[in-house]
């Protein structure tokens, strides 16, 4: 769909690397525990099997490359060494708050991690002050997950907003299938610090969110 389209009436943000620079935290959890168990992951295999997946994906992709069983122990040791990484590190993404305060359509997040996990990094960033409990959707929220278009429709739908007039503003591939699969319009943000190496290479790229006005001016006051 045409990126300059001027139908747009809803904004979906995914979190993760989108909202919020996590990605490179995350890989860092995760890197440490897995090595732990002489499992080594790099930047490639995060990209391509946990980047925009639920925590279930990984757990299952885990176990199918290295028979390794992330159980409630490892689980909860991810969670709470994540929680506080966010708590030292976290940070918005350079320029969406200002995005977030001058936007003149509704709009929500749409994210693939556990909503406990949002709240955290909401609260963090102080980007809670943006998006109430009823802009927050989660992939408990759908019966299937990114890739698959259900997450998206149904924060759409509990908008009342057709797919044809959201725009999707993803980092992941898993995410930018799903709002193509969804039909939404959808725009790939590459401003995070975990694809400063590829960010030019990306098809229809927001490299940063100075950029976001010149692109949809008709969204921003």
């Amino acid at each position: 769909m045409a990126e300059y389209t001027q139908d747009i009436a809803f904004v979906i943000f995914d979190c993760d690397g989108v909202l919020i620079d996590s990605e490179v935290l995350s890989m860092k959890v995760w890197a440490s525990l897995l090595q732990e168990h002489d499992v080594h992951i790099d930047q490639q295999y995060f990209f391509e099997h946990f980047l925009g997946r639920s925590f279930e994906h990984v757990q299952s992709v885990i176990f199918k490359d290295f028979n390794l069983v992330v159980d409630s122990a490892m689980a909860n040791r991810f969670a709470g060494e994540l929680k506080t990484i966010f708590e030292q590190q976290l940070s918005p993404t350079d320029g969406i708050i200002e995005v977030l305060s001058t936007l003149t359509v509704p709009y929500c997040l749409a994210t693939s991690s556990s909503r406990e996990r949002t709240r955290i990094a909401m609260s963090t960033t102080g980007l809670n002050r943006y998006f109430s409990e009823a802009q927050i959707f989660t992939a408990a929220d759908v019966a299937r997950g990114k890739p698959a278009p259900d997450l998206f429709l149904h924060a759409a739908q509990q908008n009342g907003i057709p797919p044809s007039h959201c725009l999707v503003i993803e980092d992941s591939s898993p995410g930018l299938e799903a709002a193509k699969a969804a039909k939404m319009h959808c725009l790939h943000y590459v401003g995070g610090a975990h694809m400063a190496q590829t960010a030019g290479k990306r098809e229809n790229a927001l490299a940063h969110w100075r950029a976001f006005d010149a692109r949809y001016p008709y969204l921003i006051d």
